[in-house]
């Protein structure tokens, strides 16, 4: 295999090191030469942003007959020290919803209209916070301090007192067994028992988008470390994950040569980070593209959102007529539903005054559209914001546009 002069340079490296990979460079080809250097030196684990990741990465150290690496996501890791053997149980959903929420806690809404659902918005993403943050107790963070529409932070600061007791006692039912813990729950109590991992080397990849908790985790081990990641690739700001190449204070690596695309798109791509330089300090970013000049025979939408997918969907389907098909990644259904489980038509019923069909609990709740998107103010909800609009803009015309997306999808 013909490595490149970064890639030596890697794998020769001694002691704790950051490695600033551009997108196809050869990353995990790295780190699996990286492991195949330290054969007989040590046990290896390496930590995966997620499953499919996981899976892939056991694949590819297995083929090279490396089995002194173990690799686990830092949730898989968390699960084996914290629930694997005790009574908890995790619940399967994933998260509770903001009607559940407001349930276990008793809240009510006698101050304002909806204040109990609000309110449970708001507990729900300051547990959030915490489990994904580096402090030992809730009372450390300023829950404002990650509110920012006018409304929904006027909110949190007239209520910051209940937010954080109830935050607290939904935290402590968890902890003591009364209701099913989420797994961000059981990543904070893994953070709060500062253990010591059995290894080696420790190899973490997707650094830039680690929670604090588990960077946190990470720094404290005795082992050889590298993180590894991109600083222009962070996604997950909203999940409250910190660029940690830019918090271990270790030498810093480049791998700048991909091999996914050509120098055009290499220089196309340098060239708009440097509009970083608008808002913050900004170093020059080295890109060199060794792919080849593919035909362009397709082309692909991103979206912060699945219902800002949906939108456009519409647009280039019906409204433009520019395709005849399109492909949505993971099951369509899941793209007309908001993150906490109300779906389009629950919006929609309740914009064309159809309550008896709305299924969620939290739609059910509210009177009209106007209920709704107070709501939405006060708990910035930007998924749902989204569904409301796409309601609003399409209304009676929507089944049938779904319908044809369905009929249209390959």
């Amino acid at each position: 295999m013909h490595l490149t002069h970064e890639q030596i340079a890697i794998i020769q490296s001694r002691g704790d090191i950051k490695i600033n990979a551009v997108a196809g460079s050869g990353k995990t080809t790295t780190l699996i030469e990286y492991a195949k250097a330290r054969q007989g030196k040590g046990r290896i684990l390496y930590i995966a942003f997620n499953k499919s990741v996981k899976l892939e990465a056991q694949k590819k150290f297995a083929e090279k007959g490396l089995d002194h690496v173990r690799v686990e996501t830092a949730h898989s890791l968390a699960y084996n020290y914290i629930v694997k053997w005790s009574a908890y149980k995790v619940k399967k959903e994933g998260g509770y919803k903001t009607t559940e929420i407001a349930e276990i806690l008793g809240l009510n809404s006698s101050q304002q209209k909806h204040a109990e659902f609000v309110l449970a918005n708001h507990i729900n993403k300051f547990i959030t916070y915490f489990c994904n943050s580096n402090k030992e107790k809730v009372q450390e963070l300023n829950y404002e301090d990650v509110v920012f529409d006018y409304e929904a932070k006027k909110f949190a600061k007239n209520f910051k007192d209940v937010i954080l007791k109830q935050t607290r006692r939904f935290l402590a039912k968890m902890d003591q067994g009364e209701i099913d813990i989420t797994h961000d729950f059981y990543l904070k109590k893994f953070h709060l028992q500062r253990v010591q991992l059995p290894y080696d080397f420790i190899l973490f990849d997707e650094g830039q988008d680690a929670s604090e908790a588990m960077l946190a985790v990470f720094l404290a081990q005795k082992a050889t470390k590298v993180i590894v990641g991109d600083t222009h690739q962070q996604i997950y700001l909203w999940r409250y994950a910190v660029n940690s190449l830019e918090n271990a204070d270790y030498p810093t690596f480049h791998l700048s040569s991909s091999f996914r695309f050509n120098n055009e798109i290499a220089s196309l791509a340098a060239g708009i980070l440097k509009w970083k330089k608008l808002y913050g300090q900004h170093a020059k970013v080295i890109i060199n593209g060794y792919g080849d000049n593919d035909a362009v025979v397709s082309r692909a939408v991103l979206a912060r959102t699945n219902t800002a997918l949906l939108i456009k969907a519409i647009e280039l389907l019906i409204e433009k007529k520019e395709i005849t098909k399109l492909y949505f990644e993971g099951r369509f259904e899941s793209y007309t539903y908001a993150d906490e489980g109300a779906s389009i038509y629950d919006v929609l019923n309740l914009h064309l005054n159809k309550k008896r069909l709305i299924n969620d609990k939290l739609i059910a709740s509210m009177q009209n559209m106007q209920d709704l998107e107070e709501y939405i103010e006060k708990t910035e909800d930007a998924q749902l914001a989204l569904i409301v609009e796409v309601v609003k803009k399409y209304a009676g015309k929507l089944p049938e546009y779904i319908k044809a997306i369905k009929e249209h999808h390959i």
